[in-house]
């Protein structure tokens, strides 16, 4: 441990560069995730995560083939993961087709054509792997502006709209009742989780990704009622268990996305089991009045 924290506070360091970045985006998960948790959207957050790897798998290409230097993976990801989020989202709206259907059909297609373009990449240099399960160890500064800007963004989108997005999750009908137009602030909704998505796949890869944007803010809605308690509950656990999933990693040499998935599912499980012994303490205690 003390040589992990050595590294933190050593500027420009890989370690700090990581943890910088896990800090960063855990805001972005405690917010967003909050809100995919309490809507129940979660399977559209993961559809989105695999389809991020069709913008990621173009982006290789059009520099491979076109010589866009300036089309990079991060960019490709925003743009997979805004289209696929607005294509879900239409269709389950207007176009009256089944969520699981259309979901399942983003979800394949886009991991289809993201391993085609890499396969059609000439010297494609990268590891796949990375994609997967996370590269943050190997974050840049540049990616950290990038993330850092796309996490403002994201996080002040989704506090100026607080009051219509929580009543989109949770009552819909009254929403529409007071006027709120519920069709714009879900699709608005898909699209912040979209932008979520591309920090995750940066911090715990594709494959991995619907877990850190579920689990914390699971964590959190069981420990508390109130959406802005269990936002901030959420954050300040994703920032825990991502640190401490880097320092893991750090000191066993594993990588660090599936570190930080185990930390938070321990977490999440025990606030599960810590909120399902009080239910029975509960019940044990109406039995015996009765």
């Amino acid at each position: 441990m003390s040589a992990f924290l050595r590294e933190v506070f050593t500027p420009g360091s890989i370690v700090q560069l990581a943890t910088l970045a896990s800090l960063i985006a855990s805001v972005n998960f405690g917010v967003v995730g909050t809100y995919v948790v309490a809507r129940r959207i979660t399977y559209i957050a993961a559809a989105i995560a695999h389809s991020v790897l069709a913008g990621i798998g173009f982006a290789v290409f059009a520099r491979a083939h076109f010589g866009w230097d300036w089309c990079v993976p991060v960019l490709g990801a925003i743009v997979a993961a805004v289209v696929s989020a607005v294509i879900i989202g239409y269709v389950s709206l207007y176009l009256r087709e089944r969520e699981d259907t259309i979901i399942s059909v983003v979800w394949a297609v886009g991991m289809s054509a993201g391993l085609l373009f890499l396969y059609y990449s000439p010297g494609f240099n990268g590891n796949l792997e990375s994609f997967l399960v996370g590269s943050i160890l190997y974050i840049a500064p540049a990616d950290l502006w990038i993330m850092g800007a796309l996490g403002l963004v994201v996080v002040l989108l989704c506090l100026f709209f607080y009051n219509p997005l929580m009543a989109v999750c949770f009552d819909e009908e009254f929403a529409r009742l007071r006027g709120v137009n519920v069709p714009l602030y879900y699709l608005l909704l898909l699209i912040l989780t979209s932008l979520s998505v591309v920090l995750l796949v940066q911090l715990a890869g594709i494959v991995l990704a619907i877990a850190l944007i579920v689990l914390p803010a699971a964590a959190g809605l069981h420990a508390t009622g109130k959406l802005w308690h269990a936002m901030c509950l959420a954050t300040a656990l994703a920032m825990i268990q991502s640190t401490l999933g880097i320092a893991w990693s750090y000191s066993v040499e594993i990588p660090a996305g599936p570190a930080i998935i185990l930390l938070s599912a321990a977490s999440y499980l025990a606030v599960f089991g810590w909120k399902a012994w009080q239910s029975l303490q509960a019940s044990s205690s109406l039995t015996r009045r009765s």
